[in-house]
C-alpha cells in the first residue's frame, strides 16, 4: 500500500515530460513571485543542492542561519522581488521560498500585497496568561492563496490532489529586524473520498 500511494504521489507531482523540463531554466524569481505550478517549483527546489546542483552553478553561498526550518543562501548578485525591494538572501522551508528583506516591519510590504496579520500575538499571550517577548518581537504571519484548486479522483486516476499556492509575508525571531517575502507551494494527494492520505 506503502509504494502505491508513493508511486501516485509520484505521478500526481509530476512535471512536465523529463526531456521538456530542466528545473535550471527556472529563475528564483519566478519561484517567489508564485508564478510556477507545484511540479515545477518541487522540481527547482529539488535541484537546488541535487544531481544539476543549482545553487553551487549559480554561486549561491549556503548560510549557517539559526533556524532549523530554513536553509538561506546568499546569492552573487541582489535580485528584486514585490516590485521595490531587493535582497541578496533567499531560503527555502519544507514548502517553499523566501526572499529575506531588510525591512523590519512586515506590515510594510503586507499591506502593498493586501495581506493581514493572521497571528493576534497579543491575543495569544493574553489566553496564555503570559507576557510578551522582552525583545518587542512581533510575531506577524500572513497569506494570499493564489491558487487554489481540487482535483478528485476518477475512473481513470484513483487518486485526486488539491493544491495551494500562496504568497506568503511573515517574520522569525530567529531572523531579526528582515522581513521573508515568498510563496508557499503546496500539494496533498487524495483518496477516492476526497480526503487527504
Amino acid at each position: 500500500m506503502m509504494i502505491s500511494l508513493l508511486a501516485a504521489l509520484i505521478a500526481v507531482t509530476a512535471g512536465p515530460a523529463e526531456e521538456d523540463f530542466d528545473p535550471t531554466t527556472i529563475s528564483e524569481v519566478d519561484a517567489l513571485q508564485c508564478r510556477l505550478d507545484v511540479p515545477s517549483y518541487n522540481g527547482f527546489a529539488f535541484a537546488i543542492t541535487g544531481e544539476e546542483q543549482i545553487a553551487r552553478k549559480r554561486g549561491w553561498r549556503k548560510v549557517a542561519g539559526g533556524n532549523p526550518m530554513l536553509d538561506e543562501y546568499e546569492l552573487p548578485a541582489p535580485i528584486a522581488v514585490a516590485g521595490k525591494w531587493s535582497t541578496r538572501r533567499i531560503a527555502f522551508s519544507s514548502s517553499g521560498i523566501v526572499a529575506i528583506l531588510d525591512v523590519a516591519d512586515p506590515a510594510m510590504v503586507a499591506r502593498e500585497e493586501g495581506i493581514a496579520n493572521a497571528a493576534d500575538a497579543e491575543a495569544m499571550y493574553k489566553e496564555l496568561g503570559i507576557a510578551p517577548p522582552a525583545d518587542g518581537f512581533r510575531k506577524f504571519l500572513g497569506e494570499k492563496v493564489i491558487v487554489d484548486r481540487t482535483v478528485p479522483a476518477s475512473a481513470d486516476d484513483p487518486f485526486g490532489s488539491h493544491v495551494t499556492i500562496a504568497r506568503s509575508i511573515s517574520n522569525v525571531s530567529t531572523l531579526p529586524g528582515k522581513t521573508l517575502y515568498g510563496c508557499s507551494y503546496r500539494m496533498e494527494l487524495l483518496g477516492k473520498d476526497g480526503r487527504p492520505l
